[in-house]
């Protein structure tokens, strides 16, 4: 968790055993995502291990990151776990950062607004 603000991360696991360095494995790449935007107001992250004979050991790695404005998702799948959580953290990160930007864009070029009135003019 992040000492400045309120923010929390939930950490679960989908037929999957969460030991205390995995939790732990979460917690340091997370801390990631929560400098970017102070905005985020919880974090969840689902660990899932997938054991089908035809596949073999598959690990998912689902995140949710609720925030001011629309929640973001991301999914990815890996064959070890602590892979698909790097992975998924950097997917997060790169969907904080493109929406960072895009924020921006708006912020820095905003768009006319065409009047239906007609500005009076002053007379000086």
């Amino acid at each position: 968790m992040n000492s400045q603000n309120n923010s929390e991360l939930i950490v679960s696991g989908i037929h999957l055993e969460l030991t205390p360095s995995l939790k732990t494995y979460v917690r340091e790449k997370a801390e990631r995502l929560f400098r970017h935007a102070e905005r985020i107001v919880r974090i969840r992250v689902e660990l899932e291990c997938d054991r089908s004979p035809a596949a073999g050991v598959q690990f998912t790695a689902k995140g949710h990151i609720q925030i001011q404005g629309p929640d973001m998702n991301a999914s990815v799948q890996a064959d070890e776990c602590h892979k698909a959580v790097s992975m998924l953290v950097d997917k997060l990160d790169r969907m904080l950062q493109r929406r960072h930007q895009l924020h921006r864009v708006k912020r820095n070029h905003p768009h006319a607004v065409d009047l239906e009135a007609a500005i009076p003019k002053a007379y000086a």
